[in-house]
């Protein structure tokens, strides 16, 4: 499904049959201007298309018209409550701006700011969360409520001649998530941008993103993603990117493995692990699937969906199938040369 409209964030085209885009958000303080800058550029670094900085008082305007000039990436100007801030900040240079209209106040200061925005042809994300549903939508489901908020700014911006829209609407709880999503984008034709919010440390944000993002990327709704975790923002690449490589949406290399049981004639998950490190930073053009199997009884038929599969032997040796066909049996010693060799002749 996939959004239908485009929009242009800087150099990064969001939308359409655009591939989807990895976002972050700095946690600097944005009056730091080397510190932010550098987590931005590392960030970018690490795989993120577009970078988020909140500006929170006019104090930081100064430092933001910097940061943008000096960042690799598009950066997006996080605002609340003060309108003249989203200004400012489009004035500064801001890529996109990311309002909730229901804290900036009036529909005359959301005219202000969409002025100022067709004026710079800067883009409007448009986010809201389970706390910030309209008080007339309360009687209704959460999830449906959430999306009917989100669907009267969009309507206020629509109002106002301004179609750059970008919409964000986040859960913590990842089913309500998913039907707001599912709800309003069978409604609008705007790139989504997507996440769970309030996700909480690494191992159950990465739990939580994966279903709350896959599960809506599966569906054809989203066309940026965010992991939101509690921490180094460089974590939330690393899970993104392997989210996005795991399920199809970005060339790379997955590497998949049998539970292993009794029959396993190797050890599965070291070599797993192994085959991972030997193509980590190894770039591709298209969707490679690597797989690892314990035995010769059902590895050949459960490898054969996969590029490339391992099946373990007898003798510290392993059978190589490529694309389903038996490609020659190796040394363990051997594997790393053959598989590099390979996945450069697939």
């Amino acid at each position: 499904m996939f959004s239908e409209r485009v929009v242009n964030v800087g150099n990064v085209i969001i939308g359409g049959n655009h591939p989807i885009v990895i976002q972050s958000m700095t946690n600097t303080d944005t009056k730091n201007f080397e510190g932010t800058l550098r987590q931005i550029n590392d960030l970018a670094d690490a795989g993120a298309k577009i970078v988020r900085v909140s500006v929170r008082d006019m104090e930081d305007i100064s430092s933001f018209s910097k940061i943008v000039t000096y960042s690799k990436v598009p950066v997006v100007a996080d605002i609340h409550f003060d309108y003249r801030l989203a200004i400012e900040a489009i004035k500064a240079g801001a890529a996109k701006i990311r309002i909730n209209p229901g804290n900036i106040g009036s529909e005359e200061k959301i005219k202000k700011i969409v002025e100022v925005a067709k004026e710079y042809k800067v883009p409007i994300r448009i986010g809201s969360n389970s706390g910030s549903i309209g008080k007339e939508f309360r009687n209704l489901p959460r999830y449906q409520a959430l999306a009917e908020s989100v669907l009267k700014d969009v309507r206020l911006l629509e109002k106002e001649g301004f179609y750059d829209i970008v919409i964000s609407m986040k859960s913590v709880e990842v089913k309500e998530n998913f039907l707001a999503n599912k709800y309003l984008s069978e409604m609008v034709p705007y790139p989504f941008h997507i996440g769970i919010t309030e996700a909480g440390v690494f191992e159950d944000a990465a739990i939580l993103s994966s279903v709350g993002i896959g599960s809506l990327l599966i569906n054809g709704i989203g066309d940026t993603i965010r992991v939101s975790i509690s921490g180094n923002p460089l974590k939330e690449i690393e899970i993104a990117k392997s989210l996005l490589v795991l399920l199809g949406f970005e060339n790379g290399i997955r590497v998949v493995a049998c539970p292993t049981c009794a029959r396993t004639e190797i050890n599965v998950e070291r070599l797993a692990y192994d085959v991972k490190s030997w193509i980590e930073g190894k770039t591709v053009n298209r969707s490679i699937t690597i797989s690892v199997m314990g035995c010769i009884v059902n590895g050949p038929g459960e490898a054969k969906h996969s590029d490339l599969a391992i099946v373990g032997t007898k003798n510290s040796s392993a059978a190589v199938f490529l694309k389903g066909k038996l490609y020659g049996t190796f040394k363990n010693c051997e594997l790393k040369d053959v598989l590099l060799k390979l996945i450069y002749t697939i």
